[in-house]
């Protein structure tokens, strides 16, 4: 998380997209090496998983490369100061590229490391409170190095009071507990895969609430996410049947050959003295 935060500080929101779109390819792909996602290329769900990641990912370019023609354009709701773009990104973009590309990697390993994690230690709240308590720690330590002014420190009633507690228990403590909860349930390529929809949710907010331009990239791009992840979704969700059909077969080949002992147990007792 720190490092996403010092990444988008030293570029900006559309170039951070990116790499945000990027944590369930590379989620996808440990997942494959490891075992712990079976790719099946030639099967109906196999294919529909690849290719709605791959739409994913192209949706999230679309949206933070390509502008095209403004078609709306709102009344600014929230004022919000724009940073000098000469300033910080063009002078510390690369250690922004860096800093971003580490918090994709770091955060693609998270989730095939909880597979194995939840087998030794299923119990998921317990597990929230040590990742966001250590994790707490591991930010104090970097922003003490990073920041020894007090000013930096102070906190008061305002929107950074606000922004501290959304980031604590929506954007940190929910979000770990509820990326566990679908982790378990659906494998580690699950949750990563709704990150995308972070960019359509930045338009439609960035839209109505700071008057943002609504252009014909965004829109283009905003479909094939949602088309991407309703496809992975598609192939998903037809690992289970698959897995519940094979099963009920097996138990029907174990039930099958307890019958003829039964009849024949019943019939020793029937013909019996």
């Amino acid at each position: 998380m720190s490092l996403y935060y010092y990444g988008l500080r030293d570029t900006d929101a559309s170039y951070a997209v990116i790499f945000a779109s990027l944590t369930p390819l590379v989620t996808f792909v440990l997942s494959t090496l490891l075992g712990m996602e079976k790719l099946r290329l030639r099967s109906k769900e196999g294919s529909s998983k690849v290719t709605g990641v791959l739409i994913c990912f192209g949706g999230a370019l679309l949206i933070s490369l390509y502008k095209g023609k403004v078609l709306l354009l709102f009344r600014a709701i929230v004022k919000a100061g724009h940073k000098d773009s000469n300033e910080t990104t063009g002078r510390h973009h690369l250690r922004g590229t860096l800093l971003l590309l580490g918090n994709c990697i770091s955060y693609a390993c998270w989730y095939p490391v909880q597979v194995k994690v939840l087998g030794l230690y299923p119990w998921k709240h317990w597990s929230s409170v040590v990742t966001c308590f250590f994790g707490g720690l591991q930010t104090f330590a970097i922003g003490i190095i990073m920041r020894r002014d007090k000013l930096s420190w102070q906190i008061g009633w305002n929107i950074q009071l606000l922004t501290i507690v959304y980031s604590a228990a929506l954007g940190t403590a929910a979000k770990y507990w509820l990326n566990l909860y679908a982790v378990e349930k659906r494998g580690p390529v699950y949750p990563p895969m709704f990150s995308t929809l972070s960019a359509l949710f930045i338009i439609i907010l960035g839209t109505l609430l700071l008057g943002e331009s609504l252009t014909v990239g965004s829109l283009l791009g905003s479909f094939l996410v949602l088309s991407g992840l309703y496809i992975y979704l598609y192939g998903k969700a037809k690992e289970p049947e698959e897995k519940t059909s094979s099963g009920s077969r097996d138990k029907e080949l174990q039930v099958w050959p307890v019958w003829p002992t039964h009849g024949s147990a019943s019939e020793d007792t029937i013909s019996g003295p």
